[in-house]
């Protein structure tokens, strides 16, 4: 299973404002026994200003964002510093991923990171995931890592996104205020009522900044990833919740797969060019729903950048497929008709075998 697990600075964070490393200790250790387990898991840890503070206790008390970029600069080296100590324990190499949300809008820039994420973990290397708060501004900030982690999720196409935090998950009502508030186990569709209780309006119960992680979970399931929202402080809560199996927190159900997900938006993106293919790669993809490779393409119509979506036509000029390209018009020119081990040898590098891989390719035919 392809897991994004996301810490919130509640979950490692002490009463005393410090970070709680035996709990912190506890949350690798039930990561390594998942790893171990063959699960793939990038984690996506909040806490980078959080250490950033703790480790300049002389500076002045500000709030204004060059500060706040600042202490998450110092907080990061910390963070990962730590991490990689206690995933060293367990023989766990760590990647640092940083991300902002201008790296997730350019298409380019998302397939370089899909690319690197997906080779990490085949690798069994775990990537920590947090926002670059450094560089990050409004216009290109994503806001908070609740969203980030259900970014990630979709990003690496995740079974399930596991947002712990320090409630139980969703309730009722403001368990701080209502005695009778009831855990609500299941969320089979994020309605208007749901939002309101994590307070996404202006009349919900505010349960504990729950409207940023329905926000992620919005998000998550509607890429086909499974979200569920627990304690961090439960015992045992990650082992329990993948290979246990129990019902923990609030479950929110995604309804389509992943590749329905990305199917659907490939079929509702513009187009920006054509790729026309001979008899064999259009039998491929119309029958066999294989991959594009650059052995089956006679030509290529339009200009366009690595990570368009291009329409894939026969030679009798009938529409047999859309898909997102690994490579750009001219790279796409200059490799036609050979083999995909010749790709490096003519381009000087490559981005794979397949100039549309068939998780990112619809069949028309």
């Amino acid at each position: 299973m392809k897991l994004v697990i996301k810490f919130g600075t509640n979950v490692i964070a002490s009463p005393d404002n410090t970070i709680n490393k035996p709990r912190l200790l506890e949350m690798v250790r039930q990561i390594a026994t998942l790893h171990r387990e063959g699960h793939k898991i990038a984690l996506v840890s909040s806490g980078a200003i959080f250490v950033g503070r703790q480790n300049a206790p002389d500076l002045p008390r500000r709030k204004d964002i060059p500060f706040k970029q600042m202490l998450a600069a110092i907080g990061q080296v910390k963070l990962l510093n730590i991490y990689e100590q206690l995933f060293d324990i367990y023989g766990i190499t760590i990647a640092q991923a940083l991300l902002t949300r201008s790296d997730l809008a350019n298409r380019g820039r998302y397939l370089n990171a899909r690319n690197t994420f997906n080779l990490l973990l085949e690798q069994h290397i775990l990537p920590v995931v947090n926002e670059n708060d450094v560089v990050g501004v409004e216009e290109i900030k994503i806001g908070d890592n609740d969203n980030l982690s259900a970014l990630v999720a979709n990003l690496i196409d995740a079974d399930r996104l596991i947002i712990l935090t320090d409630q139980p998950g969703l309730f009722t009502a403001d368990p701080r205020q209502h005695t009778d508030a009831e855990l609500i186990a299941e969320v089979p569709a994020i309605t208007d009522d749901i939002r309101a209780l994590a307070g996404g309006t202006a009349t919900g119960m505010g349960v504990g900044g729950f409207s940023t992680k329905i926000q992620a979970a919005q998000l998550a399931t509607r890429s086909g990833v499974e979200t569920v929202i627990a304690s961090g402080h439960e015992p045992d809560v990650l082992v329990r919740l993948v290979l246990r199996g129990e019902t923990l927190g609030t479950r929110f159900v995604a309804h389509i797969s992943h590749v329905e997900s990305r199917k659907r938006w490939i079929l509702a993106e513009a187009v920006s060019g054509a790729l026309v293919v001979d008899d064999g790669a259009a039998a491929a993809i119309t029958r066999r729903h294989r991959s594009l490779l650059p052995a089956g393409i006679v030509a290529v119509r339009g200009e366009f950048p690595r990570g368009a979506t291009v329409v894939i036509e026969d030679l009798q000029g009938q529409k047999c497929g859309r898909g997102i390209t690994n490579y750009k018009s001219a790279d796409i020119r200059a490799i036609l008709g050979h083999q995909s081990d010749e790709i490096e040898r003519i381009l000087g590098y490559n981005y794979g075998h397949t100039i549309i891989h068939r998780d990112n390719l619809v069949a028309l035919g």
